[in-house]
């Protein structure tokens, strides 16, 4: 059994010192180690909890920055849109402003202009081809093409208004006598305000149009106006120098009397009523494609064809009074449908050189466009067998009564603006834009990482860590739909007026939403800034509280490793008195 070592007080103490100045040389060199003063919760609890909880925050307020980061780029993919959208709408409101100054340059309202000198003559009965009381009747509608009565100043309306050219009366006076011819207020009463501007213009040629906006049929009458003849009616309005718009209402290889007319329409096209059908309860529904011809019915409940049951059931169209092209009505067995009324149309080779036909699936209309700028009138009627009225023009039917030889026509010349075709191009352009723009926004082009503020995604930005702050930027839908951009109809001006105020509000929309992005923007970088600061601001409180300092910890270490250094020889000083003992042996 060996006993204990036995120690004396000195070296005890000695020892114990030697091992508090290693325990602090441990620490210090862990510090040192570390960068650390406070490395657990056994250094220094409170400072270690409180440094954890603002380093907690900071890693929240972290992660915040990356998702305000992300949201930057989500409303900078957005600007990028708006900018690109304004682009495409202010394209879109150049060709509009084209279609609007072609409609101004070729016919944007119903005019026609004669082509004979006329200046200078004081008594119209005095050309070989007038005679007295040779007449002009006029009638007119609206625009939407309702029949306006008119009458003269002061007179009571009627549905119609006739000049009479009476001996000595000179140019100038059937010049105010036409616009002398007014507009029926609604009550009976002709003063609705001025029908027609007719004047001559700066080589001498008649040009009538009218002031409401809608159209107007002319009527020649010639031969006194007394058991007139075809000729006769043409050579007034020759006369006159309206030989190349007027034209023979009827069949011309049909013996008999007919009438010599024009119709002159605001639009380049010409578009039927709204169409109908009746449904099982016998109450109106908007006609589509599929629908037969004969169920066809006008917005007052009216049959427009009837008698629709042979092979010889035509609808007749020609260009410029030109080759007559007859639309079969029926197909053999049963009256044709709309579309392939639609379709025969467009595959004839004469038709199709010059106009295009449609249906308006959102009107339920029938439309004749023309695509070429050599189509100055269209002439239509129908088979005298079949009661037939797309509403093209302005007669109540195409088909007269009175004409009832086999295949006899009653046709009606409707003269349209002269700038149909690049108008045509024109909408096809602009249809085109729309296109580009709604494709531009609804393939995510303008989205970032699955947001797409301009296809109505919204977008919310948090600036804590508790989501109690936050910024909602509302995304919006701007396809062309959602602009409010309509598919374009330059066929007048009312239309191409209607088209530029839907462009320049979308326009307005776009770039009030580019401000409110740029401003939701500046928000979000100022908070993302603001962020930044205070994540350093609590990391550096965190580190107060448990980084060292290392020169101070270094100078410890240097202290301590004095004091190791005089304990050893304190503890070597301690022993030399038991040392002593080793002489006596």
């Amino acid at each position: 059994m060996t006993s204990d070592v036995v120690l004396t007080a000195a070296l005890r103490n000695n020892l114990l010192s030697l091992k508090s100045t290693q325990s602090s040389i441990d620490e210090t060199q862990l510090r040192l180690a570390t960068g650390l003063k406070v490395n657990s919760a056994l250094d220094n609890p409170q400072s270690f909890f409180a440094s954890e909880a603002l380093k907690n925050r900071a890693s929240d307020l972290t992660r915040l920055l990356d998702g305000l980061g992300q949201n930057i780029q989500v409303i900078k993919a957005a600007d990028a849109g708006v900018t690109a959208l304004t682009k495409l709408v202010e394209q879109a409101d150049s060709v509009a402003q084209s279609a609007r100054d072609a409609l101004a340059q070729g016919q944007s309202e119903a005019k026609v202009t004669g082509s004979v000198d006329l200046r200078g003559i004081d008594d119209l009965t005095s050309l070989t081809a007038i005679t007295t009381g040779d007449t002009l009747t006029f009638s007119i509608t609206d625009e939407d093409g309702d029949q306006v009565d008119i009458g003269a100043y002061g007179g009571a309306a009627a549905g119609t208004a006739a000049i009479s050219i009476d001996t000595n009366d000179s140019v100038e006076e059937i010049i105010a006598e036409i616009n002398n011819l007014q507009l029926d207020d609604g009550n009976g009463n002709a003063t609705g305000g001025q029908a027609f501007e007719a004047s001559l213009n700066a080589s001498g040629q008649l040009e009538i149009r009218t002031l409401n906006g809608g159209d107007f049929r002319t009527v020649f009458a010639g031969g006194g106006g007394v058991g007139d003849t075809d000729s006769e009616d043409l050579a007034l309005a020759e006369a006159l120098g309206f030989g190349g718009v007027a034209r023979s209402a009827g069949d011309q290889s049909t013996a008999g009397d007919t009438s010599i007319e024009f119709s002159t329409v605001a639009d380049v096209r010409l578009t039927s009523f709204n169409l109908f059908t009746q449904d099982g309860a016998g109450d109106l529904q908007q006609a589509v494609r599929s629908d037969t011809i004969d169920t066809l019915r006008d917005a007052d409940d009216n049959l427009l064809f009837g008698g629709i049951d042979a092979a010889a059931d035509t609808y007749r169209i020609s260009i410029n009074g030109g080759t007559n092209v007859d639309i079969d009505l029926y197909d053999g067995a049963t009256p044709h449908t709309v579309q392939s009324f639609i379709d025969q149309i467009n595959a004839d080779g004469t038709l199709s050189e010059f106009i295009r036909a449609d249906f308006d699936d959102a009107t339920g209309q029938v439309i004749l466009e023309p695509i070429s700028a050599e189509v100055e009138s269209i002439q239509i009627s129908a088979a005298d067998t079949v009661t037939a009225n797309f509403g093209f023009g302005l007669t109540d039917s195409p088909n007269a009564a009175g004409l009832t030889g086999a295949g006899d026509y009653f046709t009606e010349n409707i003269q349209i603006g002269s700038a149909a075709a690049i108008l045509a191009e024109y909408e096809g352009e602009f249809n085109n834009i729309r296109t580009q723009i709604t494709e531009l926004v609804s393939n995510g082009d303008t989205g970032y990482r699955g947001t797409n503020l301009l296809n109505g995604d919204d977008l919310t930005s948090f600036f804590n860590e508790f989501r109690t702050s936050s910024l909602t930027t509302e995304g919006v839908t701007f396809t062309a739909d959602g602009l409010g951009l309509s598919e374009a109809d330059f066929s007048r001006e009312s239309s191409v007026d209607g088209a530029l105020a839907e462009v320049r509000a979308a326009l307005e929309s776009v770039r009030a939403f580019g401000s409110t992005l740029a401003n939701d923007l500046s928000i979000i970088q100022t908070r993302q800034d603001f962020t930044t600061n205070l994540v350093n601001t609590l990391q550096e409180g965190s580190d107060k509280l448990v980084v060292a300092d290392q020169n101070e910890e270094g100078t410890k270490l240097l202290a301590l490793q004095t004091r190791q250094q005089l304990g050893v020889t304190s503890l070597s000083l301690a022993s030399q008195s038991q040392q002593s003992i080793l002489r006596l042996f």
